[in-house]
């Protein structure tokens, strides 16, 4: 594996890291771990990954990552990031610890700088920050500087000079500093799911939200009524935009004719013919057919109702357009984005004076930016780092997102329905959750999680399910990919307890772009999928039929029953409340009956908030964030 490592010199070690009992070994977690061990300097994950597969052994880029994760916030391995801002790990040398930063904000003093810091045992350790224009690392007894001094300035300094110069009085909220997962795809635009972003600052509003049953409540719509296809909502009055202008009922038909004519259209209104007509104080949206979901629909951060300046280009412009109690006021491409308290709110003054946004796609790097104080609420916390933070920083919060073993109903070995219950009956979901996910998710009941209450007090046990048969040695292909980090993990668990079971199993591992159209054409005989069950509309229904109906757009099992079309169609026609609920948790059974899926755990989604923040948002569906009530003292 020579050559593939930078040139950072040799390095002692009296271990393999990994062996002090700080996460359970696995056999692609221990090879990675060799590798590194052998390695004479830093290397990259991608290199460490192409090195092993060189060598012939079968580990994912994602438990390449998720294994060094760990070790290096524990202490365990040092990690550098070069020029592009790529990380370089190597074990910790016997002999000393060293941790090496990356500071993107260049001094106009110095073109480097060593700190002081102290690892997690409290023992001092030297840090040195290279300069982005080179990964050479500095003799540590060129510039000895000392810890408080020096470590304060550089991580405060890294994150926003706005936060910086905040001038916050005694007892008031400063400044919010959020670091994000996903950076911009779509610059913003309210049609796409950047939407959601807008959503979780307070700067977009909808005509109605949900609760957390998934009802639908008043924002900028009042109150609303049905007539047929006929849905009439009633504006809010005295709500202005942030540029100054009145919300009015012709300003939600051009927000809402604007998304409904899109193309694409915004995800909420796939296959949904809308239009909507203004009338004094009042809009009246009309659908092709009769929906009893238009208000849930119209929650949606897609369909966030702007001032008329966000629409004068090619494309929907948020900034100065919303109506929350924060205004967007600036976005720094993919890098940034600054939003300032709007004093003419309609439901009241925020606690806060503003929002200063970074978008950090690297988990570690958020983790590390909340253990430093360089961030106040950290969104989307890798489980890899959530067990070296310190716990009262981090809240869990279940996701109504199930990860699911998709069985082909079609063709293949699982055409056979007694293979299917063979296949179910030999996964252990709690060795997934407490191996894969170190504890952090929850076994899965149904297809529905915790993040839907209601679902876990109406369901029965399932009947009618076939009874397990002999796989006999039957070989299937299982399929999943690398985009969710713990997946290639949850397909090599599952690998050996269907294998045990008596199947002879093999493994297909890609980029999801690579491996959605197989896996939707059936040419897996089972796949591995993380899914969200509510969707855009907080309903599960729509899940339920896209998935397992047999006109679904997302049917990867195949699944063609009339039993499970049927349940599918009552509880899609049902108006919303408890009957509709009954509905659906029946057609969560019709599924279940058929073994087309084996529901294995519940995602949650681990946020994490400085010691100074309050009323920040934990909200399972991802729609909240920081809010009217959130500040930091």
């Amino acid at each position: 594996m020579t050559g593939l490592w930078s040139q950072a010199g040799s390095v002692a070690r009296s271990e393999p890291f990994g062996t002090r009992g700080e996460w359970r070994p696995t056999p692609q977690r221990a090879a990675v771990s060799r590798a590194l061990t052998a390695c004479d300097g830093f290397a990259s994950a991608p290199a460490l990954h192409a090195a092993l597969t060189a060598d012939g052994a079968e580990v994912g880029p994602a438990t390449v990552y998720r294994t060094l994760h760990l070790p290096e916030a524990s202490g365990q391995v040092d990690m550098v990031r070069d020029s592009d801002g790529e990380g370089l790990y190597r074990p910790r040398p016997a002999n000393g610890h060293k941790r090496h930063l990356l500071c993107r904000r260049e001094s106009k003093l110095m073109k480097m700088i060593v700190i002081v810091l102290r690892s997690s045992r409290s023992r001092p350790i030297l840090s040195e920050v290279l300069p982005r224009s080179s990964p050479v690392r500095l003799p540590a007894r060129l510039l000895p500087l000392t810890a408080a001094a020096t470590a304060s300035v550089l991580l405060t300094g890294c994150f926003s000079a706005a936060s910086d110069a905040d001038g916050s009085s005694e007892g008031e909220s400063r400044r919010i500093r959020v670091a994000m997962m996903q950076p911009p795809r779509s610059g913003l635009s309210p049609l796409s799911d950047d939407a959601f972003k807008l959503s979780r600052w307070s700067t977009a509003e909808t005509l109605v939200k949900l609760d957390a049953d998934g009802d639908a409540e008043p924002a900028l719509a009042t109150e609303w009524e049905q007539s047929g296809r006929d849905w009439t909502f009633t504006v809010r009055d005295g709500v202005t935009f942030h540029d100054g202008t009145n919300l009015t009922a012709e300003a939600v038909v051009r927000s809402l004719t604007r998304a409904a004519t899109a193309s694409p259209k915004p995800r909420i209104l796939d296959g949904v013919d809308l239009t909507a007509k203004a009338d004094g104080n009042k809009v009246t949206v009309t659908t092709a057919e009769e929906d009893p979901l238009v208000p849930q629909r119209l929650s949606s951060p897609q369909l966030a109702i702007l001032a008329a300046k966000a629409y004068e280009g090619k494309t929907v412009n948020p900034v100065g357009a919303g109506t929350g109690p924060f205004e967007l006021t600036k976005v720094n491409g993919t890098s940034s984005a600054t939003l300032d308290r709007y004093d003419d709110y309609w439901g009241g003054e925020a606690k806060a004076p503003g929002i200063d946004v970074r978008f950090v796609p690297d988990g570690t790097a958020r983790a590390a930016a909340l253990r430093s104080g360089e961030a106040d609420i950290v969104e989307a916390v890798p489980v890899s780092q959530a067990a070296v933070l310190d716990q009262d920083l981090i809240t869990e919060v279940p996701m109504p997102r199930t990860n699911t073993l998709y069985l082909n109903t079609e063709k293949g070995v699982f055409k056979d329905a007694s293979l299917r219950a063979a296949a179910r009956e030999a996964i252990d979901a709690k060795t997934i959750v407490d191996g894969v996910y170190e504890g952090r998710a929850d076994v899965a009941e149904g297809l529905l999680g915790p993040a839907l209450p209601w679902a876990a007090d109406l369901r029965k046990p399932v009947q009618a399910r076939a009874k397990a048969g002999d796989p006999a040695g039957k070989t299937i292909t299982v399929g999943t990919f690398t985009d969710r980090a713990e997946l290639p993990e949850v397909a090599a668990t599952l690998q050996q307890q269907l294998q045990k079971a008596g199947f002879e199993v093999k493994l297909d591992v890609r980029e999801y772009a690579n491996i959605e159209s197989d896996a939707l054409a059936g040419e897996f005989d089972a796949f591995v999928l993380s899914r969200a069950t509510v969707l855009d509309s907080g309903d599960p229904a729509a899940y339920l039929y896209s998935d397992f109906g047999s006109e679904g757009s997302f049917n990867i099992p195949q699944l063609a029953d009339p039993a499970v079309d049927e349940a599918l169609d009552k509880a899609s026609a049902e108006k919303t409340g408890d009957t509709r609920r009954e509905a659906i948790v029946e057609a969560e059974a019709a599924v279940l009956a058929t073994d087309a899926a084996v529901p294995m755990l519940h995602e949650r989604v681990i946020q994490g908030d400085a010691a100074g923040v309050t009323g920040a948002a934990h909200d399972p569906r991802e729609r909240e964030l920081v809010t009217i009530d959130t500040q930091v003292k």
